[in-house]
């Protein structure tokens, strides 16, 4: 099994593994809790109803209007300030619940908005992020060279440990804010953070939503605004660092598995080829598995074979001009010159590029015609193109 679909299904198996043990945590530390409440509840609704001579339906009406209240406890919710709030807990996907669009075009224009700004706000801090990290790198390794250290390079785990300890510091930062303003005991304030700026957003804490904050205490509603951007651009760095380097590992296999395809599609057909070779030839070129082994990627690849001049060229190639029409995409290093398609002319099966047949004989052709099959797979140019033999 290939690497990528050995790490594709550990993934699958590790999330439904870890979702089945969450669950049953949760049930186990809530359930019994959700219970013994909704009996305390059912009790003093009971209560209600016979004290203030209450029907059903008139307890389910006055249910209904204290749910419509509450949003309006922090005051005015549709104000500038307000307003802003709603848009950061949108393009940040926090979502706390506590206002939303009660209009039809205020629906609509949410949706809008939030498909374009979703995707810029994610944008921005991931490019936030990365230059955080680099700063960082650079003041570690400025530091370290500071302190006389003999290895001055920053390492991965140098770079996981300063962001996990940032990320810390500014949980607890807000959690000591907010503790304050809030009036939250240090853990809820904490957690509130926490499921904020992991943009969980329950929304079963929400900062701003007393005393009509949003309108009468404009310092700590900056503040609250300020810490939830600045906080989400630190966490947005620690997860740049840590979890992205996960997600490009499929690519950085897929790629090392293309340069392996193509050193082997290379040293495959050596020992096939240099029968093909004339002793003149062969006297005076390298080998072409000596410069196969000597290739870093696909850059070195791909030279090695167009510079394998002592075959008698069974890599089909196309015109000169069509080959210069696409020297935009195609590095000026790998292109076909002039000087090299008349060196291979001293070849004795050599045929002018503008002709319909192979360049040499077809049973030279099924030899050797491996080497750009494989090269097929890899070349995003199609520099090698087949041609049908006559």
């Amino acid at each position: 099994m290939k690497r990528q679909n050995a790490r594709t299904l550990a993934l699958i198996v590790s999330i439904l593994t870890y979702l089945v043990v969450g669950a049953a945590v949760f049930e186990t530390l809530e359930s019994k809790q959700e219970k013994s409440h909704k009996r305390k509840l059912d009790a003093r609704k009971y209560e209600l109803l016979r004290k203030y001579n209450l029907t059903k339906e008139n307890f389910e009406e006055l249910e209904y209007v204290v749910l419509q209240l509450k949003p309006h406890k922090a005051g005015v919710q549709w104000k500038f300030s307000g307003s802003f709030y709603f848009a950061i807990t949108v393009i940040t996907t926090i979502g706390y619940g506590h206002a939303a669009p009660s209009t039809d075009s205020g629906k609509v224009f949410c949706m809008f908005y939030a498909l374009l700004g979703i995707p810029l706000t994610l944008v921005m801090f991931q490019s936030l992020g990365e230059r955080i990290n680099t700063l960082v790198r650079y003041l570690l390794h400025q530091a370290k060279r500071c302190l006389g250290m003999r290895r001055a390079e920053v390492s991965m785990a140098n770079m996981v440990t300063v962001g996990f300890f940032s990320c810390m510091s500014t949980l607890c930062v807000g959690a000591a804010a907010f503790s304050y303003s809030e009036g939250w005991s240090f853990l809820h304030a904490f957690y509130y953070c926490f499921i904020t700026l992991t943009t969980i957003g329950f929304g079963d804490y929400v900062a701003l939503q007393k005393d009509d904050a949003l309108q009468n205490d404009p310092r700590y509603v900056a503040f609250c605004f300020v810490y939830i951007l600045m906080g989400l651009t630190v966490i947005g760095a620690f997860l740049n660092l840590v979890v992205l380097r996960f997600l490009t590992m499929n690519t950085e296999d897929e790629w090392r598995d293309a340069k392996q395809k193509a050193l082997m599609a290379v040293n495959k057909p050596r020992g096939e080829g240099a029968r093909l070779i004339p002793i003149s030839a062969s006297t005076a070129s390298t080998p072409v598995a000596d410069g196969a082994a000597k290739s870093k990627d696909l850059k070195g690849v791909y030279t090695e074979v167009l510079h394998f001049q002592t075959i008698c060229s069974c890599l089909w190639y196309r015109s000169s001009e069509k080959l210069q029409a696409s020297t935009t995409t195609i590095p000026q290093e790998l292109a076909l010159s002039d000087a090299y398609l008349q060196q291979n002319s001293n070849c004795p099966h050599y045929m002018e590029p503008g002709s319909t047949g192979c360049v040499c004989s077809p049973r030279q052709c099924t030899s050797i015609s491996s080497i750009t099959t494989g090269l097929h797979i890899l070349s995003p140019f199609r520099v090698f193109k087949r041609r049908s033999s006559v």
